[in-house]
């Protein structure tokens, strides 16, 4: 029973250093208007700042997203919360564009290094017989955390001073708290290996993948690019559009979504693998439908149904895909097969999200969104067609 208790007691404590780290890959999401005011930027710019984040994680998955397999998790740990601390110091020294820049390419950097290392380590860290409680934990951790990092900055930069530079000086203290805890966690990698050791992931799709791959990956691409426009564009259109300029509602908003997704990818478990990747791509097509009335029709409560359904439909289609897509990979081959998804996944929070930044000059920001969600509805129809007419070759797998 005490290791029991030690056991679980350890795995929340890496799923807290896990979700420091996330949240500071959102915190500043309510604060791009007032960086827009403070260096004069266009809402591309926005988005595109917003992107470079995608990039750095998709540099880390490809080069060094099995590291931790050989140096071990928590050096892999520490060198994100590295990448995390000075990530901060670049928004806190930001008197330009190149610090927004450099900022979230190393949260990206900091994320990429921590998705696939803390979810093992949380899950390696729990006691025997606990592994479906230890993947909730991490799932709880990583996107719970993305949900907490713009409710913090939201709340922060509207009601205390310094709303640029506080949310920040806060993280880094978070940062600093996460490293002690860290450093007091036992390593769970028993035989480990020289740096030199790691080589770059190929991504991979082996024959017997294919089928399910497909709808795995279009439903992980545009649920990741509901949540990249949600981050990076949705307080934009409250402030333009529904005159709402209120921080802390703004990311409360943004936070709804990545609860959301938590909420959907907990109940994987009662709905049952099969059922989650379709009844995900509904939901996440409802979400859609949602965001395009409140764009219409100028409703903040569509807003919030759209991020709550739409965060639901991710969440679920997300861990549906990832669970189906590892079923139906070969043993020696599932990491890289994985690894692939979530390239699909990430792309999925950059291109979509700068498409809409690109779009928002000639159509406006409402006009920009209607055809973001119109290209996601019709990806989302394709993925839940091929379903419906294959159902019993992607359960096969």
């Amino acid at each position: 029973m005490d290791l029991d208790r030690q056991g679980w007691r350890r795995c929340l404590l890496s799923g807290a250093v896990f979700a420091v780290c996330m949240a500071g890959t959102t915190l500043p999401t309510p604060l791009y208007g007032l960086y827009q005011e403070k260096f004069g930027f266009s809402a591309l710019m926005v988005t595109v700042v917003y992107a470079v984040y995608a990039f750095g994680v998709i540099g880390v998955l490809l080069l060094a997203g099995n590291a931790s397999d050989a140096v071990g998790r928590r050096p892999v740990l520490l060198a994100g919360l590295g990448f995390a601390a000075v990530s901060a110091v670049c928004f806190l020294c930001a008197d330009g564009m190149p610090w927004l820049y450099a900022g979230r390419l190393l949260s990206g950097l900091s994320a990429g290094l921590f998705t696939g290392a803390a979810t093992a380590y949380v899950m390696e860290l729990a006691p025997p017989g606990g592994a479906s409680r230890a993947t909730l934990v991490a799932t709880a951790a990583n996107m719970g955390g993305l949900g907490c990092g713009p409710l913090l900055a939201g709340v922060l930069s509207q009601y205390a001073s310094w709303p640029l530079y506080l949310p920040f000086v806060v993280h880094l203290v978070l940062v600093a708290g996460a490293a002690v805890v860290l450093l007091r966690l036992p390593e769970t990698v028993r035989e480990r290996r020289p740096l030199s050791t790691v080589r770059p992931q190929r991504p991979a799709l082996p024959p017997q993948v294919r089928a399910v791959f497909g709808p795995a990956a279009i439903a992980a691409f545009v649920g990741f690019a509901l949540l990249g426009v949600f981050t990076s564009v949705s307080p934009a259109f409250l402030a333009q559009s529904l005159d709402v300029h209120n921080r802390a509602l703004s990311g409360l908003v943004v936070a709804l979504a990545f609860f959301a997704s938590t909420a959907g990818q907990s109940v994987v478990g009662r709905v049952g693998v099969q059922r989650s990747l379709p009844l995900g791509c509904a939901a996440l097509l409802a979400g859609l439908a949602l965001l395009a009335g409140a764009l219409w029709w100028d409703l903040l409560t569509l807003v919030v149904l759209s991020a709550l359904v739409g965060g639901l439909g991710q969440g679920l289609a997300f861990r549906g895909a990832l669970s189906a897509v590892a079923g139906a990979s070969p043993a020696d081959q599932r990491a890289a097969v994985i690894s692939t998804l979530f390239l699909v996944a990430y792309t999925g929070i950059s291109l979509p999200v700068i498409g809409v930044g690109v779009l928002e000059g000639p159509l406006g920001l409402e006009g920009a969104g209607l055809v973001f969600i119109g290209c996601m509805a019709v990806l989302v129809l394709t993925a839940a067609g091929y379903l419906l007419r294959r159902p019993e070759r992607a359960a096969a797998h």
